[in-house]
C-alpha cells in the first residue's frame, strides 16, 4: 500500500476493473434468491446533482450488500427520454449552430437530429455514476424509448384502450404558450408575485336589484382578460347579500353576453367581493363549478396565449355549442394576452365599471421549462381513466403488500389515490414515444400499433386516408411501466420471473403520486402472478429527504448554492467554481451577490474529497424521510476517517506481512484479553449494521462503522497490541497478529457497501495474508454476520475497564497539566475482587499505555497522601500529587481560569438578564445561551474542586 491515501489515484481505475470483470452483474444461481432494485431513471438530458448521488448511495449500498449476501442481485439501470427537455436542448442546439428551428428539419428529420444528440452527447449522467461507484448492471442499461420499450408502451396503451380506460377528450389543461403543448402538475413552478385584485361592475340584467338596491354586482379577479370568455357568477348560497339573485342575470360588459348567476360553496363570503367570475374554459376552479351548473364553455385563446378572432363555444360535457354566439370585438382579436389585459381594465374604466385596483400577493404557475406564465387551456387530450386502476394500487398499500419507509408518507399516498382526477397522457411534442391511434377523415379513431394492423383489424380499404395522431405520450406514461418494461415485458422472460417485483424503490417524496402511484397502478394491472393476482412493482418505497445547503435552503442554480457531486470527488479550485456558479447568469447583480457568497463560503475551492469519503457522508445523514442540511465539515471529517482507516491497516500490515500470524493447523495461539474484546466489538458491529441497513437507517449503518474502526478498531485496539507486539511471548504474538489480519480483513467487507473504493484497495494487500480466502473482489465476499461464538461478554466488560482506567489517567494528566510523559505512582482502592484481578491481569498493558512508573492495590487501612482521584467503575483510581507539579504555580493558573470561568457567567447572566435580549433574540439563540450558560458553571465547580485538591498538598 501507498504511504499516503489518496482517492483520486485508485477510484477510476478500479472501478474500470470492477465493470469490465463483470462483478455487477447478477450471478444468475436460481437457486438463490433475487434481489433487484429498479434505479430512478434520470433524464438522458441531466448531470449528475446532490440528490442523485444521494439517492444512488443508497441504492448501491444496499445492492452491495445484498450481493455480498450472495442473493441474486439485479440493479437495473437506464435513462428517460425526457420529453420536453430533450427537444428543448436539441431545438436550442440547430437554433445556435445552424440557424434553424425544427419545423426546418420536419418531424422525421428532427427526431434523427435528437437520436445523434443522444448518441453524442446523452450519456454524460452514466458516465457520472461509474464516478459514485454506482455497481449497476450496465449489460442491461435501458431507454425508455429503446425498441423493447416502445413495444411495451405500444401493448399498455393498447389494450387500455380496450379495456375503456383510455379516452380522448375535451378538457381543461395546464398548457404552456411557448411550448405549445401541456404540461403536468410537477413541470408547473408556482411563484410567489406582488400584483394587483380588479373590482369590475357586472350590470344586472331584468331590472334585477341587489339587497342594497344596486343594479349591479361586483366581481373581483386577478385576470381581467379572461372575462371575455365568462358564462357565470358565482355567488354563495348563504350570503345574505346575493342568495336572491341566483338564477337571476347579469349583462357581460364589453361582449354584452347575458351569463346566469349561480348559488355555489365555490364563492367566499369572507373572500373579495362574494362573487366570483365564473370562465370555465380558463380556470381550474370555475371548470368544476361550470361542470356543477351545466354552464357552457368559451375558449378565448389561441395556442400562444393571444386573443382569438373567434371563440370556441363547447357544452361543460366538451362537445361543440351554439349556446353563445363565438364573435369577440375585433378590438382585442389577436392582441397578446397581458396586453389585452391593459385594453380591457382601461375599457372597464372608461365604462365607468372599474369600481377598484388593489394590491394583491399573488402565486402565479410558470412552466419550468419554458419559463412563460401558464394558461389553463381547453384542448382535446388523451386520458387514463384512473379510479379503477387506483382502487387496486390503494388496497395494496392498504394491505400491507407494499411499505412506504417512513410510514407516514401511506397518507400522503391515500390522499392523493382517494381523491385522483383522470390523468392527461398526451403531450404536443416531437419527441417522445408517438400515440398509436389514426383517425380517418370524419375524425373516427383506430388504435393499433401500426397502420397496416389498424387497416386489417377494422377492414379499412387502403382508399380511405389514415393520418396518425401527432401528439406523443406523457413521458410519467413509459416511466410508469419500468419496473416490468425494463424486463422484458410484454414478453414472459426468465428476467422478468426472476427480478419481480423489485425489492426497493428509492425515491423523493415529491414524484410519490407522478411516478411512484402510477407505477403502482400499471403494474397491478397487467402483470399478474400464476394465480391471476395483480403483481406490486415493488415490496418498500424508500422515501428520502431533500439536500438542502448549510443553511436550510432549497439548493437551486438561481441561488447559487447548489453543489456538484464530482466537484467534491475531484475539486476545484475557487475561480472555477466562480464561473461555473455565474456564468449563464443574465442578471448581473445576482451574479455578483452569488459570487459574493461563494468566495465567501469557499476561500479556498473544494478539495478533492474522493467518492469514499462523499458516499459516506452522504450515508451518515440518511436518517429516514428527513431533509439533510449539507454540511461540508462533515465531508471532511469523514475524508479523515477513510485516511485513518488507511494509516490503520497499514499500521496492520507493517506487523503482519512477513510474519507468522497463526494460520498453520498446528500454530500455537495465546489470544490476549483486547483479542477477545475486539473480536466481540466486531460481532456487535455486524450485527448492529445489518439490522440497520434490514431498517433502511443507512445513518445508524455507517455511525456503527465510524464508531467501530476509529474509536475502538483504530484508536483502542492498535494501542493495545502494542505491549504484546513488543514484549509478549511467541504464542500470545502470533494470536494478535492473526486477529489484527482477520478483524481487518472483516470490517473491510463489512465497510465495503458503503466505501467500496478504500476497502477493495486494502483488501487486496490484506487478502493474501489470511488464510482461506478465494476470489480476487471484496464486493463477491461475505457480508459479515454475527456470530456468537466469537462474542465474549466478560473480554468487553474487562477492556471498557481498562480503558476507563487510561482515560482516568489521561484527564487527570490534563486537568492538573501533568507533562503526559511523566511516570506515574499509581494506587487503586479496589471495590472489590473483580477489579484487584483486572488489575493484576492488565498491569503490563495499563504501565505501558498509562505511562506509569508503577501501579498497586491500596492495602485496607493503608494512610495515603494528598492525590488527585476518580472513579473507574466503583473503584478509586489515585495519584499521589506531591512533586507532580508547581504548586504555587499551579494554584496561580486555578485563580486565574476561575476568574475567566467568572467572567464569562456574570456576563452571559446580565444577557439573559436583559429583557429585551430574550424577547427580540430568535429562540435558538437564547437556547444557546442558557445551554453556555450551564457549561461555564459546571466548568467552576471542576476549577474549584481541583484548586482545593491542590491547595491542600
Amino acid at each position: 500500500m501507498e504511504k499516503t491515501y489518496n482517492p483520486t489515484s485508485i477510484e477510476q481505475a478500479l472501478y474500470q476493473t470492477w465493470e469490465e470483470q463483470g462483478y455487477f452483474k447478477p450471478h444468475g444461481d436460481t437457486s438463490k434468491a433475487s434481489y433487484s432494485i429498479m434505479i430512478p431513471p434520470p433524464n438522458v438530458t441531466g448531470s449528475l446533482h446532490m440528490g442523485h448521488a444521494f439517492q444512488d448511495t443508497i441504492m448501491d449500498t444496499l445492492i452491495r450488500c445484498q450481493r455480498m449476501k450472495g442473493r441474486n442481485t439485479l440493479w437495473q439501470v437506464g435513462t428517460d427520454h425526457a420529453g420536453i427537455a430533450t427537444q428543448m436542448v436539441v431545438e436550442r442546439k440547430i437554433a445556435a449552430e445552424e440557424g434553424k428551428t425544427k419545423h426546418d428539419y420536419g418531424r422525421d428529420a428532427f427526431i434523427d437530429k435528437i437520436w445523434e444528440w443522444k448518441g453524442e452527447s446523452g450519456g454524460t449522467i452514466t458516465k457520472q455514476l461509474r464516478r459514485l461507484g454506482a455497481s449497476v448492471d450496465w449489460d442491461r442499461e435501458r431507454f425508455t424509448m429503446d425498441k423493447g420499450f416502445y413495444a411495451a408502451v405500444q401493448e399498455v396503451f393498447i389494450r387500455l384502450y380496450e379495456d375503456d380506460l383510455i379516452y380522448r377528450g375535451k378538457r381543461l389543461v395546464n398548457w404552456d404558450p411557448k411550448l405549445h403543448t401541456a404540461i403536468s402538475d410537477l413541470e408547473v413552478e408556482n411563484k410567489d408575485k406582488k400584483g394587483h385584485m380588479w373590482h369590475f361592475r357586472y350590470p344586472l340584467a331584468d331590472g334585477a336589484k341587489t339587497a342594497d338596491g344596486k343594479d349591479y354586482i361586483v366581481v373581483a379577479t386577478t385576470r381581467p382578460e379572461t372575462m371575455l370568455g365568462d358564462t357565470g357568477v358565482a355567488v354563495n348560497p348563504e350570503d345574505p347579500r346575493y342568495k336572491d339573485l341566483i338564477g337571476k342575470y347579469v349583462t357581460l360588459p364589453i361582449v354584452n353576453r347575458r351569463i346566469p348567476i349561480v348559488g355555489d360553496e365555490h364563492a367566499d363570503m369572507e373572500k373579495g367581493t362574494g362573487c366570483v367570475k365564473i370562465t370555465p374554459a380558463h380556470d381550474f376552479n370555475d371548470y368544476e363549478v361550470g361542470k356543477r351548473h351545466n354552464l357552457p364553455m368559451i375558449n378565448i385563446f389561441t395556442f400562444d396565449a393571444n386573443i382569438r378572432a373567434e371563440a370556441e363555444v363547447f357544452t361543460s360535457k366538451g362537445e361543440a355549442s351554439h349556446d353563445y354566439p363565438s364573435e369577440l370585438p375585433e378590438k382585442y382579436q389577436g392582441v397578446e394576452r397581458f396586453a389585452a389585459r391593459k385594453l380591457i381594465v382601461a375599457e372597464f374604466d372608461s365604462l365607468g365599471l372599474l369600481e377598484e385596483i388593489k394590491d394583491h400577493d399573488l402565486t402565479i404557475p410558470y412552466g419550468d421549462r419554458g419559463g412563460v406564465v401558464i394558461e389553463p387551456m381547453l384542448t382535446d387530450q388523451w386520458y387514463v381513466r384512473a379510479a379503477p386502476l387506483a382502487e387496486v394500487a390503494t388496497k395494496a398499500v392498504e394491505d400491507g403488500e407494499i411499505q412506504f419507509v417512513p410510514k407516514q408518507y401511506e397518507n400522503m399516498y391515500f390522499s392523493w389515490m382517494r381523491d385522483i382526477q383522470d390523468w392527461c397522457i398526451s403531450r404536443q411534442l416531437w419527441w417522445g414515444h408517438r400515440i398509436p391511434a389514426w383517425y380517418d377523415n370524419q375524425g373516427n379513431v383506430y388504435v393499433g400499433r401500426h397502420e397496416e394492423e389498424v387497416r386489417s383489424k377494422h377492414g379499412i380499404d387502403a382508399g380511405i386516408e389514415l393520418h396518425q395522431d401527432e401528439d406523443v405520450l406523457d413521458t410519467w406514461f413509459s416511466s410508469a411501466l419500468w419496473t416490468f418494461g425494463t424486463l422484458g415485458w410484454p414478453e414472459q422472460t426468465p428476467e422478468l420471473k426472476m427480478y419481480h417485483p423489485s425489492d426497493v424503490l428509492v425515491t423523493g417524496f415529491d414524484i410519490i403520486f407522478f411516478w411512484v402511484a402510477r407505477m403502482i397502478m400499471m403494474t397491478m394491472h397487467f402483470i399478474k402472478d400464476e394465480n391471476g393476482k395483480p403483481q406490486v412493482p415493488f415490496k418498500t418505497v424508500y422515501v428520502t429527504g431533500l439536500i438542502r445547503d448549510e443553511n436550510g435552503d432549497k439548493m437551486s442554480k438561481s441561488k447559487g448554492n447548489v453543489l456538484d457531486p464530482i466537484d467534491m470527488i475531484d475539486g476545484i479550485d475557487l475561480e472555477s467554481l466562480v464561473t461555473k456558479r455565474t456564468g449563464n447568469m443574465m442578471q448581473p447583480q445576482l451574479a455578483a451577490k452569488i459570487e459574493k457568497n461563494t468566495r465567501k463560503t469557499f476561500e479556498n475551492g473544494i478539495d478533492a474529497y474522493g467518492t469514499d469519503a462523499l458516499r459516506f457522508t452522504l450515508a451518515a445523514m440518511a436518517s429516514t424521510g428527513r431533509d439533510i442540511n449539507w454540511d461540508m465539515k462533515r465531508l471532511e471529517g469523514y475524508r479523515n476517517f477513510c485516511n485513518k482507516l488507511w494509516n490503520a491497516s497499514r499500521y496492520v500490515l507493517m506487523n503482519t506481512e512477513d510474519q507468522d500470524c497463526g494460520f498453520a493447523p498446528d500454530a500455537e495461539l495465546e489470544y490476549s484479553l483486547a483479542d477477545q474484546w475486539i473480536e466481540s466489538q466486531f460481532e456487535l458491529a455486524a450485527k448492529n449494521f445489518n439490522n440497520h441497513i434490514d431498517n433502511f437507517r443507512l445513518d445508524m449503518a455507517a455511525n456503527t462503522l465510524y464508531e467501530f474502526i476509529w474509536n475502538q478498531f483504530c484508536d483502542w485496539y492498535l494501542e493495545l497490541t502494542k505491549p504484546i507486539l513488543w514484549k509478549g511471548s511467541e504464542n500470545q504474538q502470533r494470536a494478535t497478529r492473526r486477529t489484527l489480519i482477520t478483524v481487518l480483513e472483516k470490517t473491510l467487507r463489512l465497510a465495503h457497501p458503503v466505501i467500496p473504493y478504500i476497502t477493495e484497495t486494502i483488501w487486496k494487500s490484506v487478502k493474501p495474508l489470511v488464510a482461506g480466502i478465494e476470489g480476487e473482489t471484496i464486493m463477491l465476499q461475505a457480508l459479515p454476520q454475527y456470530d456468537e461464538s466469537n462474542f465474549h461478554q466478560k473480554a468487553l466488560d474487562d477492556i471498557e475497564w481498562v480503558k476507563a482506567f487510561i482515560t482516568s489517567i489521561r484527564n487527570l494528566r490534563a486537568e492538573y497539566d501533568i507533562n503526559p510523559g511523566k511516570p506515574l505512582s499509581v494506587m487503586l482502592k479496589a471495590a472489590d475482587e473483580n477489579d484487584a484481578s483486572r488489575l493484576t491481569a492488565n498491569q503490563q498493558v495499563l504501565i505501558s499505555l498509562a505511562k506509569l512508573e508503577d501501579v498497586r492495590i491500596l492495602t485496607s487501612g493503608e494512610e495515603t497522601p494528598a492525590c488527585a482521584t476518580a472513579l473507574v467503575g466503583k473503584s478509586e483510581l489515585m495519584i499521589p500529587m506531591a512533586g507532580l507539579i508547581d504548586k504555587a504555580a499551579e494554584l496561580d493558573r486555578l485563580a486565574k481560569e476561575i476568574a475567566k470561568t467568572q467572567g464569562e457567567i456574570k456576563r452571559i447572566e446580565g444577557k439573559l438578564g436583559n429583557e429585551g435580549f430574550v424577547a427580540k433574540a430568535p429562540e435558538a439563540v437564547v437556547a444557546k445561551e442558557r445551554e453556555k450558560l450551564e457549561g461555564y458553571k459546571e466548568a467552576l465547580v471542576k476549577l474549584e474542586e481541583q484548586q482545593a485538591t491542590i491547595a491542600a498538598l
